[in-house]
């Protein structure tokens, strides 16, 4: 039985295949109207959630399937003092594969200890969301025709920014990718993410504070929000909140091809004026993020 805790779990090969069959799903949608008949997928989300959690209910309502669970702890036994591992092994009882969000990093990791059905991590505190990185993955490929040979710019909150740590882990594995660490001093990228996959692994980098100045060079640009949920006090988010704000004359020297994503939801980070710029690829990428769950359910629940 196969988990997906952190984007290591899959290969490239098993990424590239799950790609491919994502992209199968956008062209035949109606063959894979059945592939998921009678099974039932449980969301657990203890933590808020919009895109994540709604795009794998749709998944699987698309894939045939039917969906129960909870959107917040407080309307589960957790409220009573249940653990993790108890809501798990009960959950699995009623349901064939479960999808987590947990607030607290590493929560994924204790639950599949008790977890009798495959277990996807949609997201654990600011440590992993392996699903957002596969969603991420097929935006670029889509968008851009292939996952090598890139200059991605991750910039905002690189310290908390989940999405950006799995994102760096995943596109590491591929040939010809540089990355521009755009933040804040503050919300630098975390020193074990740059020692033990950036610096390990010899992929080319920079860490720098201007936009704008990057921009011409950037064939990806990975906006985030800061957090306010990660901050230990309000003056500290406050101070940094607007530290980037991506507005259109920003975008007067980005190439033309470049294609901007967020892995939402956006607060003020991207202006509203970028929306109807070509380049804004990320409400397309909130539509990949279906696709892309239903390929990875079919795979867990091993669907031919």
């Amino acid at each position: 039985m196969k988990h997906l805790i952190d984007i290591h779990d899959l290969s490239v090969q098993e990424i590239d295949e799950m790609i491919a069959v994502a992209g199968d799903i956008i062209d035949n949608p109606e063959k894979y109207n059945e592939k998921c008949k009678n099974k039932k997928l449980a969301t657990l989300f203890y933590e808020p959630s919009t895109r994540t959690r709604l795009s794998f209910e749709a998944a699987m309502y698309e894939l045939g399937g039917n969906v129960l669970g909870f959107s917040e702890a407080t309307s589960s036994s957790v409220a009573k003092g249940e653990s993790v591992s108890d809501t798990i092994r009960t959950v699995g009882a009623y349901a064939d594969i479960i999808a987590m969000r947990h607030p607290k990093e590493g929560a994924p990791v204790a639950a599949i200890r008790r977890a009798e059905v495959p277990l996807i991590n949609a997201g654990d505190g600011g440590h992993n969301h392996p699903t957002q990185t596969l969603t991420d993955l097929l935006t670029i490929s889509r968008e851009k025709g292939r996952l090598n040979n890139l200059t991605i710019g991750l910039c905002g909150d690189l310290k908390f920014g989940r999405t950006v740590h799995s994102l760096i882990n995943a596109m590491s594995r591929y040939e010809g990718i540089r990355f521009v660490l755009i933040a804040p001093e503050e919300l630098r990228i975390p020193s074990y993410v740059r020692e033990n996959v950036l610096d390990r692994k010899g992929i080319e980098y920079v860490e720098t504070t201007d936009l704008e100045g990057s921009m011409p060079e950037l064939d990806i640009l990975y906006m985030t929000r800061v957090q306010k949920e990660r901050f230990f006090n309000e003056e500290d988010y406050m101070r940094l909140k607007d530290s980037y704000i991506l507005t259109p004359d920003k975008l007067e020297n980005a190439k033309e091809d470049l294609s901007i994503l967020h892995p939402l939801p956006r607060v003020n980070e991207i202006s509203v004026a970028v929306d109807d710029d070509p380049r804004a690829a990320y409400f397309r990428q909130v539509k990949y993020g279906k696709f892309i769950r239903m390929a990875l359910i079919l795979k867990l629940l091993e669907v031919k």
